[in-house]
């Protein structure tokens, strides 16, 4: 979160509109992918500059452009005045620090959310903003990384040419690639939950300060999570009800089945939440009781050698006269005391429960 309040410090003076990219760095270059479906069939292409996107702006049939990569203004500014999209739009697409909303501006229909992955790896959940913008025949989605996504089985299914999604509207398409980046994220929600119940084994053998370093950094991407996940089932309820542009009637009823796929995703995340919150009140208890434990033998053998510290010092004293001082079997008699003193003790504490074996 700090990071990304950092890098929006770029934007800092700029007039409203100002296409600048406040985003991670990126090394891969800007790429564009373009799906048609109509009269002829299905067509794929990956156009090499905005300028060959042209022939779609107004062509029949079904039209999907994905532009990978965000930081070259340039390529968004092109693709934008290319197809009339309002400036602030512009600006909020390359503003990769977005919370999910939905927004109408100059006839088109603009929805930004987070796509998750999981990297198996390093072990943490890691985001990409992808923004949607929504015209009468034309999808545009915009990726904030290249090099893959979740929307393959959509790809698939659209290049076929059959089914629902070719022969629908762009407002189903769009669902369809929301519904993809939703169902992910019962992927990546599977995976922590694994990461979570690996943590809650190692509590209840013998926790670790690197365990409760691992419940701090799940608690940060379910914090992550609800944060984005959140205003999107905010957004959800917004189509959910109708009346949002081009979305049709037909397509309602997949949103609200998508709403609840983000009903049940919230859910899990706040089970997550309390099931971390727990298991650091697990932790913090079992670092106390062992805290305990050792303040309990300290003072038992603190407590056991009070007496023998007495006798010892007692007969320790220089004084000339002293009784037992010339007894020949003194020292074996102080002795003998020393360790009735012990095994009283000893047996005391047993009989008080305090030497009670663990288990």
């Amino acid at each position: 979160m700090f990071e990304s309040l950092h890098r929006r410090i770029r934007k800092k003076g700029l007039p409203p509109g100002t296409v600048t990219y406040v985003g991670r760095d990126q090394t891969k270059a800007v790429s564009l992918e373009v799906i048609h479906v109509g009269l002829d069939g299905v067509r794929q292409s990956r156009p090499a500059s905005p300028e060959g996107c042209a022939a779609f702006v107004d062509a029949p049939g079904l039209t999907w452009i994905n532009l990978d990569g965000l930081h070259d203004p340039e390529w968004l500014t092109r693709l934008g005045e290319m197809f009339h999209l309002h400036p602030l739009v512009l600006e909020d697409i390359a503003h990769t620090g977005q919370r999910p909303k939905l927004d109408e501006l100059d006839g088109a229909l603009f929805l930004v959310l987070k796509m998750l992955r999981y990297n198996e790896e390093e072990r943490v959940i890691e985001d990409e903003q992808v923004s949607f913008v929504l015209t009468q025949n034309v999808l545009l989605t915009f990726q904030e990384k290249g090099g893959g996504d979740v929307f393959g089985e959509v790809r698939k299914r659209l290049l076929a040419g059959g089914g629902k999604l070719a022969k629908s509207g762009p407002d189903y398409l769009m669902y369809a690639l929301i519904d993809a980046v939703v169902d992910n994220y019962f992927v990546v929600l599977e995976r922590m939950g694994e990461d979570i119940e690996e943590v809650e084994e190692a509590l209840l053998e013998s926790p670790t300060p690197g365990e409760l370093e691992t419940i701090h950094g799940l608690r940060r991407e379910a914090l992550f999570l609800r944060r984005f996940i959140w205003p999107l089932r905010e957004v959800l309820a917004r189509l959910d009800k109708g009346g949002a542009l081009f979305i049709q009637d037909s397509t309602i009823v997949y949103l609200r089945d998508l709403y609840d796929h983000t009903i049940q995703v919230m859910d899990t995340v706040e089970t997550f939440r309390d099931m971390l919150s727990g298991m650091l009140d697990l932790y913090l208890s079992n670092v106390s009781l062992k805290l305990n434990e050792t303040m309990k033998v300290l003072t038992m053998i603190s407590t056991i050698f009070i007496p023998l510290s007495f006798l010892a010092s007692l007969y320790g004293m220089n004084f000339r006269h002293m009784p037992e001082l010339e007894t020949r079997y003194g020292y074996f008699v102080v002795l003998g005391v020393m360790a009735c003193s012990v095994a009283g003790m000893v047996l005391f504490f047993r009989r008080k429960g305090w030497l009670a074996p663990r288990g």
